[in-house]
């Protein structure tokens, strides 16, 4: 995708409130999703129509716009792998999503500048400044507060038997988000983003569709069991699938290298949605360390201009 130069970007206001919009949706995604998992519905199945609609109106714009889909020499193995990180962070957030409190999930799962920063220098990149390594020390002091890690490790707590489980799948999909875009920076940047983005969404829905009839997760192609099951997995398709193709369709004009930090309102999205329809509320303290994480998150991936 070529680079958009000054003139084609959007007025600086416009795409911050764009970008807003979309982080929201992605929030309202994940709540209709923990909703759609209340009634049965199967994570797989959630993934798979998810990716299998947004696929197809990507496919659409890519041959209205008539847009080559060959691939460069030697791209073809990290696309697939590209593809298949992208399946296992969406199953694994999913999954944390639904086990612990929506706004949790995405915090932990949104750590991923941090430990891309990490990766980058242990593949031989360039070491993190002192600038860096405290704006990690202040998201990991954040992620101790935000999950209330004092209180389960003295056992004084309500006990979650999913707490342990749900804040390690978030971890886990965090981990392999930073993979997946290191792949990306480093061994795709050749590729165009349109063919990047509609052959990831085809390896995803192909790898969910694979492991939901080989039985790999036995509930994992599970039917929502009642009316309000349906209305939230349409919704987390209509959600995801809205955001996902505005953002490929306008991303060369949002200035995305500036203005990406704005998407980090996901998690507060999260967390005003999930009080007001799930019914979830975090403690003080807990806001107090959702609210730092967010804001060390935002100091880690903010670029002058």
């Amino acid at each position: 995708m070529a680079l958009a130069t000054t003139s084609t970007l959007f007025p600086r206001e416009l795409a911050i409130a764009l970008l807003a919009l979309l982080a929201c949706s992605f929030a309202g995604n994940h709540i209709a999703a923990r909703i759609a998992f209340d009634d049965d519905t199967g994570v797989l199945l959630a993934i798979l129509c998810r990716s299998g609609i947004t696929f197809l109106v990507l496919a659409s714009l890519v041959l209205w716009q008539r847009q080559p889909l060959g691939l460069p020499s030697g791209t073809r193995r990290w696309q697939l792998l590209l593809g298949l990180l992208i399946a296992t962070q969406s199953l694994c957030l999913y999954s944390a999503v639904a086990r612990i409190p929506v706004a949790l999930a995405l915090l932990v799962g949104n750590t991923f500048p941090m430990l891309l920063a990490l990766l980058t220098w242990a593949l031989g990149g360039t070491r993190p400044t002192g600038r860096t390594v405290l704006f990690m020390g202040l998201i990991l002091c954040g992620l101790v507060l935000a999950l209330d890690v004092p209180s389960h490790l003295s056992g004084s707590h309500d006990a979650n038997p999913h707490w342990a489980t749900g804040v390690s799948l978030a971890f886990c999909a965090a981990c392999v988000f930073a993979c997946a875009l290191w792949i990306t920076d480093h061994k795709l940047a050749a590729v165009r983003g349109p063919v990047r983005s509609l052959l990831t969404l085809l390896i995803v829905f192909t790898s969910m569709l694979v492991a939901g009839i080989s039985g790999v997760m036995p509930a994992g192609l599970s039917l929502p069991g009642s009316a309000s099951g349906w209305m939230a997995l349409a919704s987390l398709v209509v959600l995801y699938g809205v955001a996902f193709t505005l953002l490929f369709v306008c991303v060369p004009k949002l200035n995305m290298a500036q203005n990406a930090p704005v998407m980090n309102v996901e998690p507060i999205a999260t967390l005003l949605l999930g009080w007001a329809l799930l019914g979830q509320q975090l403690s003080g303290m807990q806001l107090i360390g959702g609210a730092v994480v967010v804001c060390g998150i935002v100091l880690l991936t903010y670029r002058r201009p």
